[in-house]
């Protein structure tokens, strides 16, 4: 763990403006760290407490001081994600994302329908063709009976997986009893990476792949050793991080052992401008493995305000000091 003057003294705080509303954030705010093994990037949402924020932090720390894990591949493939746009939208939202043959579509809002969310699914399967995969992500949005509903509603539209539809790990197992029949998977996030246990959804046989992020899991190597030992596929996501933070994405995804589905790591196409000039952004839905390096001029025309500074710094400090404690 590197002192707490060494983080506060290299720290870039930024605040990078979205293309498009996207888990209720309109501008997203983030801490960059220069380590002794590159860039790295500490950005818990802002809800989460100090306890869930130090993870976050703990994972930041292992990207930029700890050594990076060898590579198993040279490039990962990654999706298109379309927030809970109108159906009307996603043409545009889907031209940010250069030829990704994948997109994961947001579903299960707050404030909307299901008319709402297969509207969007059917637009997105519309301009992907019937050779392009999509999968729906509703941040366990459904209870039990209204996630049957909706994959019943959703399933003529060939979904690759249903991402978390369900907070509770009994209604996941539930789920997947109820909707076998239809061969339709199911994936699990913040039932890993929320979890005090994340191998617990595994052992409860609640899900057919998992969904791992490197800074909510407190870093890549972590988050390797979850993946081996849960024993199911992997789809690697972002935290909706910056070209840095999706930097160590990349890393975690060239390091499985198997990769067999794109990633969600091509989310800065969601944003108006990042830190990297250029930024970290899919070309022929591909992206490289390797580091990151902050623009200087970015860094500077991306600095959140004063009074922003000083609320992630104070934050920073905070989960320094629960780390120190162990």
């Amino acid at each position: 763990m590197p002192a707490l003057d060494e983080l506060l003294a290299n720290a870039h705080v930024v605040a990078l403006p979205m293309a498009r509303r996207f888990r209720g954030v309109d501008v997203r705010e983030a801490v960059l760290l220069e380590g002794p093994s590159g860039w790295t990037e500490f950005s818990p949402f802002l809800e989460y407490d100090d306890a869930e924020a130090a993870t976050w932090l703990a994972g930041a720390v292992d990207f930029g001081w700890g050594r990076r894990p060898a590579p198993r591949r040279g490039s990962v493939r990654v999706n298109a994600t379309v927030p809970a746009v109108a159906a009307g939208d996603v043409a545009a939202v889907l031209a940010r994302f250069d030829d990704c043959r994948t997109a994961k579509v947001k579903v299960a809002e707050p404030g909307q329908t299901l008319e709402d969310d297969v509207a969007r699914v059917r637009a997105v399967r519309s301009a992907m063709g019937p050779e392009g995969r999509v999968r729906v992500d509703a941040n366990g949005g459904w209870n039990l009976d209204e996630a049957e509903h909706a994959v019943h509603a959703l399933s003529p539209f060939d979904l690759e997986y249903i991402e978390q539809p369900c907070a509770g790990l009994d209604e996941l197992v539930e789920l997947r009893e109820r909707i076998g029949y239809l061969g339709i998977p199911v994936a699990a996030d913040e039932s890993v990476r929320k979890a005090d246990d994340p191998l617990r959804v595994a052992r409860a046989g609640a899900a057919d792949l998992l969904v791992v992020k490197a800074q909510p899991l407190g870093g890549v190597h972590r988050a390797l050793e979850i993946v081996a030992a849960a024993g199911l596929p992997a789809v690697v996501s972002s935290a909706l991080d910056t070209s840095v933070g999706l930097a160590m994405g990349v890393a975690l995804a060239a390091a499985l052992p198997e990769l067999d589905y794109d990633c969600g790591l091509g989310t800065s196409s969601l944003f108006l401008a990042d830190v990297a000039d250029p930024p970290l952004r899919a070309h022929g839905g591909m992206l490289p493995v390797g580091p990151v390096t902050p623009s200087p001029e970015r860094l500077r025309s991306l600095a959140a305000a004063p009074e922003r500074r000083d609320w992630w710094l104070r934050r920073l400090t905070r989960c320094h000091a629960l780390l120190a404690e162990g």
